[in-house]
């Protein structure tokens, strides 16, 4: 049997995906110095516990900055990362991991514009943050060890990620209750609130796209009508009905959310009584799938 050779990263790639979540880590690094650090307003996670660390002791102990807790914190989680993950998805973490806490740092240092109106803080810190971790994300690594330490225990525990995280959280913020008081707290909600929500835009793209199931006795009216009127190929897919036990067809499209409606509609104007199942996507890619309306 003939060992099966994986492709090496083309350097050319390789260094467009470095760079994209260089800017990333930039863009994290303008969000926590310019909007979250001057109004007392954390992130979760890591990025969290750095920043409350960082003002419980940093005028104490100097060299206990943000940027410096914010590796030292993170690096065991890479050491378990590189064991379970692997080599490329550590490189690329640890690599955002410092560019952010350098970059941070030089902001620091130049002690550029900042608001100190809580509110804009809170959407513009929020938004800023989100999209810079997306680029991190969605170009291969992370900066937050708790994820990757989510991703570990889950294998294990009765939990996803994403509980396991928000779980974390709860302290986090409970945490800086104490330490900012209830009202910073409430606005760090709000914050990591926005960043997550911006992070899904990033990571998915702005054209969302969705995954339509289409059952119908009328099935050849239907598959060519989408095609003609909207654009898009279907696939005919074999079904049987668990009741009837009679063989179906079964049309499967991908349309882009703003085409949903316009699908709907092409489908009740053929087969008013056609079953319709509307399923989001991660992503799309391939086949010649384009995002613009037909």
């Amino acid at each position: 049997m003939n060992k099966k050779v994986h492709k090496k990263e083309s350097i050319p790639h390789y260094i467009y995906r470095l760079t994209m979540i260089f800017v990333g880590a930039g863009l994290a690094a303008i969000s926590i110095e310019l909007f979250l650090v001057p109004n007392q307003i954390i992130d979760g996670g890591i990025i969290g516990i750095s920043l409350i660390l960082s003002y419980l002791f940093s005028s104490t102990f100097p060299l206990l900055n943000f940027g410096v807790l914010v590796v030292l914190l993170n690096l065991p989680f890479m050491y378990f990362g590189y064991k379970q993950i692997g080599k490329t998805f550590v490189i690329s973490s640890l690599f955002g991991i410092i560019s952010l806490a350098l970059l941070e740092s030089l902001l620091h240092q130049i002690e550029p514009f900042n608001t100190d109106q809580t509110i804009l803080a809170t959407v513009f810190g929020g938004l800023i943050l989100g999209i810079g971790v997306g680029l991190v994300i969605r170009h291969g690594g992370s900066m937050d060890g708790t994820e990757i330490l989510g991703i570990l225990l889950t294998k294990k525990l009765p939990f996803s990620v994403g509980e396991f995280v928000m779980f974390i959280n709860i302290f986090i913020f409970g945490w800086a209750a104490f330490v900012f008081g209830a009202e910073q707290a409430m606005f760090s909600v709000m914050t990591y609130y926005i960043a997550f929500k911006a992070i899904d835009t990033v990571i998915q793209g702005m054209d969302e796209t969705k995954a339509v199931i289409i059952v119908s006795e009328m099935f050849d009216e239907v598959s060519e009508a989408i095609l003609h009127r909207l654009g898009r190929g279907t696939t005919m897919l074999k079904g049987r009905g668990g009741y009837t036990d009679n063989e179906k067809e079964v049309i499967y499209v991908v349309v882009t959310r703003l085409e949903v409606t316009k699908l709907k509609a092409i489908v009740a104007d053929i087969d008013p009584q056609a079953f319709i199942t509307i399923m989001s996507t991660q992503e799309t890619k391939g086949a010649r799938f384009k995002s613009a309306i037909h």
